[in-house]
């Protein structure tokens, strides 16, 4: 009987640590680290949390509760990138790394994305020219995820490098 009090108590406490660490990766510190990675690799100077840029990006998320969808803002004060799971919990971590997961589709030489692939995520993550960045995640009603990160100054111009 001891032993199966035992046995509950730790897959409570690892249940608890799980979703703790979760939760650990949707604070801003874990979206800068995982945005300040990907630009150190290219030699791009940090980004710095903003909160200005991030009730904007909070605003923006708080109206995709209902759908989850990704439809993008017409408004571009801000650069932006968005992530969405309409099933599971993403972290702000695993997002920024979905971005980031697009650097083998960009050529730098070109400037260009590879032929039907998507880059323009990971060079707006590494735009040299943006010094801010504020990030949103909201659950939504289906049970998944939306998250958006904005930036200031926004990037992805054409024609122009991102480092």
């Amino acid at each position: 009987m001891e032993s199966s009090k035992i046995s509950v108590t730790l897959i409570s406490l690892t249940a608890i640590a799980l979703l703790d660490s979760i939760h650990a990766q949707d604070s801003p510190q874990d979206f800068l680290d995982a945005h300040n990675a990907a630009r150190a690799e290219v030699g791009v100077a940090p980004l710095t949390w903003d909160d200005q840029v991030a009730r904007f990006a909070q605003d923006y998320a708080n109206t995709h509760v209902g759908d989850c969808e990704l439809v993008h803002s017409t408004d571009m004060l801000y650069g932006e990138n968005l992530a969405m799971n309409p099933a599971i919990d993403m972290s702000g971590t695993e997002a920024v790394n979905l971005w980031v997961g697009e650097k083998p589709n960009y050529d730098y030489n070109s400037n260009s994305c590879a032929p039907g692939q998507v880059c323009g995520h990971y060079t707006q993550v590494v735009w040299r020219n943006s010094l801010r960045v504020g990030c949103a995640k909201v659950r939504c009603n289906s049970g998944g995820t939306f998250i958006g990160c904005n930036y200031d100054p926004p990037g992805n111009w054409v024609g122009e490098k991102p480092y």
